[in-house]
């Protein structure tokens, strides 16, 4: 009797994809945001705002997930991989956010090649997630999840390799210490994106290998 008065599955797969659209927005926000310092231009302040806004619609996504969650009886899903799901995702914007935050608190004028590097292995990574989330409601699709996910671990390793070459050339060629300092901070901050990423690529290839 109890069990029927319970929502059955609710929209989960509708909210997982909606934070993951919103993921890849704010990785093209971030991408814009990076290239236009490599030129020295830009509304470093606009780009903030605007990636502020997105992290603040997913927080909202993440919330009302978890909210469907506790109030769900049976779900798609194990109710823990649920969880652990639309939480890392919501990870990924939030480390986004530091890095747009970062470049406006820290008054980053111009970034480097590498930086505008790495950024792109960070939108490649965001659309990918997008991508994966965007299969996972039919198993049918393991296949093809699971060869985003593994795109998503190549990607991964790439953005440490870039931020390892990046590293060496700043610490070579660069004589401002406060300019050093500020980028050798947004290396690391857009190569924590990637690993974001990977940890949300790994809770779906876990959901796929149980459930297909």
């Amino acid at each position: 009797m109890f069990s029927r008065l319970m929502p059955q599955e609710g929209k989960f797969f509708d909210l997982f994809n909606a934070h993951a659209e919103l993921i890849a927005q704010g990785g093209r926000e971030l991408g814009t945001l990076v290239d236009e310092l490599v030129d020295g231009k830009g509304d470093i302040a606009q780009r903030t705002r605007t990636i502020d806004q997105i992290e603040t619609r997913a927080d909202k996504i993440t919330h009302e997930t978890i909210a469907l969650l506790h109030k769900t009886f049976n779900t798609p899903l194990d109710r823990d991989e649920i969880h652990k799901l639309i939480t890392r995702m919501d990870d990924i914007l939030d480390l986004t956010q530091d890095v747009a935050q970062s470049m406006h608190l820290y008054d980053v004028r111009k970034l480097t090649q590498e930086a505008c590097h790495l950024s792109d292995i960070c939108v490649s990574c965001c659309e990918r997630v997008k991508s994966a989330v965007s299969l996972l409601s039919n198993m049918d699709n393991a296949a093809a999840i699971l060869k985003t996910c593994d795109e998503i671990g190549r990607l991964e390793s790439d953005a440490d390799r870039a931020m390892r070459t990046g590293m060496a050339k700043l610490f070579r060629e660069e004589q401002d210490v406060r300019q050093l300092i500020k980028l050798k901070a947004m290396y690391e901050l857009m190569e924590t994106i990637t690993d974001a990423c990977e940890d949300v690529s790994n809770i779906i290839e876990g959901i796929v290998l149980e459930n297909s």
